[in-house]
């Protein structure tokens, strides 16, 4: 019982880290025409994807959105309230919890590797998320589907850099202090190689 207990505790520990992470990584916000700003916030969700896993990293998103939906200042910009669900942002919000999901599948679905790491945070952290946001920021705009695509390749550059960034980082921390994955990180020979 005490170890079900000192794991429950652990989990709840890493969720809130994960959460405060994405939140911090809010205050690095660029405003950009279309009602999107870039913003660091996606590295945090690559980040919990990769480090916490398909079970964890969700609970952690959605503690930010919770937090947002109260109306605490915790998105980009200092965003929060329930206004930021029916923005033009309100996919993306949604499409970090599925993103986050697929992440952790493919990131930590084997050994923890470079490629399995960069392929989880451009499959998870960037095109399911934009197959989330893009959609409905064309809705809410009241922009065709294909424009509002076109306008979104803005993002691309830097959500590969933010996803070159996570991998790297995921990597460091695995060498550096295993503990943070969880009870078993399933270690890879690669990943010594960053």
């Amino acid at each position: 019982m005490t170890s079900h207990r000192s794991d429950l505790g652990r989990d709840l520990a890493r969720i809130a880290v994960f959460a405060a992470l994405i939140v911090v990584l809010g205050t690095v916000t660029v405003p950009l025409p279309g009602g999107v700003p870039l913003t660091a916030q996606t590295l945090g969700v690559m980040l919990a994807g990769m480090v916490l896993g398909p079970r964890l990293a969700p609970m952690a998103v959605l503690l930010v959105l919770v937090l947002a939906a109260i109306g605490l200042p915790v998105l980009a910009g200092g965003r929060g309230g329930l206004g930021v669900f029916v923005g033009p942002t309100a996919g993306y919000l949604i499409g970090w919890i599925a993103g986050a999901i697929v992440i952790g599948v493919i990131a930590r679905g084997g050994r923890i590797t470079w490629w399995r790491t960069a392929l989880g945070a451009v499959v998870g952290g960037i095109l399911v998320v934009y197959l989330f946001g893009i959609p409905v920021q064309a809705l809410v705009l009241g922009v065709e589907l294909a424009p509002t695509a076109l306008s979104s390749l803005v993002f691309l550059p830097g959500d590969l850099l933010k996803a070159a960034a996570a991998t790297v980082l995921t990597l460091a921390l695995l060498r550096a202090y295993p503990p943070a994955f969880g009870r078993r990180p399933a270690l890879g020979a690669p990943a010594r190689a960053v």
